[in-house]
């Protein structure tokens, strides 16, 4: 376990000045909360800037099993056992928000424009129970409780703060804001978003962007969403758990549509309900003249099965629509400054990565930062291993929504692509759990910093380079989909027999298996599991499932 150092003792015994920081942070949502918690916690001296407000409006309200281990593991590793709230549903109600909603599912529901929802063609990821902690986060509780987080372990913060210029070299940063106040750091985190000043100030943005996805959005709060089970469309669906107990994504050929309830679970506080939709750029171009709002309705009316659920609803936000979401970042690690979280880089809401990806950034960079901030290396070097895990993460994350975009043309080559996700999601989430235990039982910090040995960043060894090369070969496969040099039925039936032929896959969770459209990892499969760890597993799968 890091050792804790308390924040006074420590800035005494430096002899540095009262006005010198040694971690300036940009950005007060979830990722410069986390990290400034967790860096007070452990003695650094940290500043915390934003050019907004406490509460606020945030999308991005949706965990996933990896988030909630990540979130364990960042609370034990650091000491900070406030955070081990916000890694379950339960922590979340008592502790953070009672306005958030429950996660037991993912759910896609796949719609033919002029057509009948087939109800077939539908696809449900259940949380299995023990892992069942997941939330639909009211982002402005959440958010500001990290903040306050930060600040009761002595986090300093300027808020309505907006930074103008930054000066970085060999001897620190220099933060000027629009006030003509300065601010003078050790080392700068970048995690305030897309108009990030460090990627302004030395020019960090890809022009254009390396993203092969393309994505806009718009989005809001609304109240009076009816669950989409009550509705005549769902009511031949076979689906293990209700489309209203977790995120559902009613998905078409250009794009998909999100609700996430936060009224959806017993006690629930909170009417609201999440809508988001995005659409591929290309395919539905922004109309002129046409606001966010009344491109939604219009888009109601030509899906009238998803226009049931919102018969009733009204929005209580003014609706957002954006240009193309996309942007990344040619260096994310420089000279005293480390992009993080939406500064370095964004592809689309789809499969809830967002927060994944910027607590696996936190829980590498923290300790990199706490050493830093005892030795006083803050040489780039030190935060190499920083660049290349969110450029991993971030490509990781573009060839799955990208090869998802594609297969939304096709019912059985989205089927398929689904498997890839699933397989992208599950393995690298039993890996991180099985290093979490091993720790708990341990203490033993090897264990954890084994996880950056990987070949293949944002995907972690043992099972990243398998998972890796079936994830290239889907993308590649769409790819030869979108260029017409290959049917959408013939690219399905590739991948699905990618999939069966990946060893690291469980045989018994039948990815590979057209029709095995909802998985539901029940007491049962993973007992078929275990069997199959001890006697047919590779060696080096055999220990994520107890064989």
């Amino acid at each position: 376990m890091t050792t804790i150092v308390n924040k006074s003792d420590e800035v005494l015994r430096s002899g540095k000045p009262a006005d010198r920081y040694d971690v300036a942070i940009l950005g007060a949502g979830m990722a410069g909360g986390v990290l400034a918690a967790v860096l007070a916690r452990n003695g650094v001296k940290v500043l915390l800037i934003d050019a907004g407000l406490h509460p606020r409006f945030a999308v991005g309200e949706s965990t996933i099993p990896y988030t909630s281990t990540m979130t364990k593991l960042i609370s034990e590793r650091y000491d900070v056992p406030e955070l081990a709230a916000l890694a379950t549903f339960r922590g979340i109600q008592d502790k953070i928000s009672p306005m958030s909603g429950r996660k037991q599912n993912f759910g896609f529901v796949y719609h033919r424009e002029g057509q009948p929802q087939n109800p077939e063609e539908i696809n449900q990821l259940v949380i299995p129970e023990w892992q069942r902690t997941e939330s639909h986060l009211f982002r402005q509780d959440t958010d500001a409780y990290l903040f306050n987080l930060a600040v009761s372990y002595g986090t300093e913060t300027r808020l309505n703060t907006r930074i103008q210029d930054i000066e970085t070299g060999p001897d620190g940063v220099v933060l000027r804001s629009e006030r003509g106040e300065e601010f003078h750091a050790e080392y700068l985190v970048d995690g305030s978003g897309f108009r990030s000043p460090v990627a302004d100030k030395f020019g960090l943005r890809d022009q254009p962007t390396r993203a092969r996805h393309h994505s806009r959005t718009l989005f809001t709060h609304m109240v009076g969403v009816t669950p989409f089970d009550d509705t005549e469309a769902a009511s031949a669906h076979k689906n293990p758990s209700p489309w209203h107990a977790g995120t559902l994504h009613h998905v078409f050929d250009g794009g998909w549509l999100w609700v996430i309830p936060f009224d959806n679970h017993e006690g629930a506080l909170s009417p609201l309900c999440s809508v988001g939709l995005t659409f591929d750029e290309r395919a539905f171009p922004q109309p002129d003249g046409v606001s966010p709002q009344e491109e939604f309705e219009q888009f109601l009316l030509r899906y009238p099965q998803i226009a049931e659920q919102f018969t009733n609803a009204r929005a209580v936000r003014p609706w957002v629509g954006t240009g193309r979401l996309q942007y990344s970042a040619t260096d994310t690690v420089g000279e005293r400054y480390c992009l993080t979280a939406h500064a370095a880089g964004f592809i689309d809401a789809l499969y809830s990565r967002g927060l994944t990806n910027t607590f696996e950034v936190v829980n590498s960079l923290a300790w990199r930062l706490i050493e830093a901030s005892r030795d006083g290396d803050w040489s780039t070097e030190r935060f190499a291993y920083i660049d290349s895990l969110q450029q991993g993460l971030y490509d990781v994350h573009d060839d799955v929504v990208y090869s998802s975009f594609v297969g939304f043309r096709d019912y059985d080559l989205w089927n398929a692509v689904s498997r890839v996700w699933k397989a992208t999601s599950i393995m690298p989430t039993m890996t991180l759990e099985r290093a979490y235990r091993t720790y708990v039982e341990t203490g033993d910090e090897q264990v954890l910093r084994d996880l950056e040995k990987t070949d293949t960043p944002g995907l972690p060894a043992p099972v990243g380079t398998e998972i890796s090369a079936l994830l290239t070969f889907t993308r590649q496969t769409c790819e030869a989909v979108e260029a017409g040099t290959l049917a959408p039925a013939q690219a399905a039936q590739a991948i699905l027999s990618r999939i069966r032929d990946t060893e690291s896959l469980p045989a018994p969770f039948a990815l590979g298996d057209p029709d095995n459209r909802c998985f539901d990892a029940t007491a049962e499969l993973m007992k078929k599991t275990a069997v199959w760890a001890r006697t047919e597993a590779p060696e080096h799968i055999k220990p994520l499932f107890g064989g």
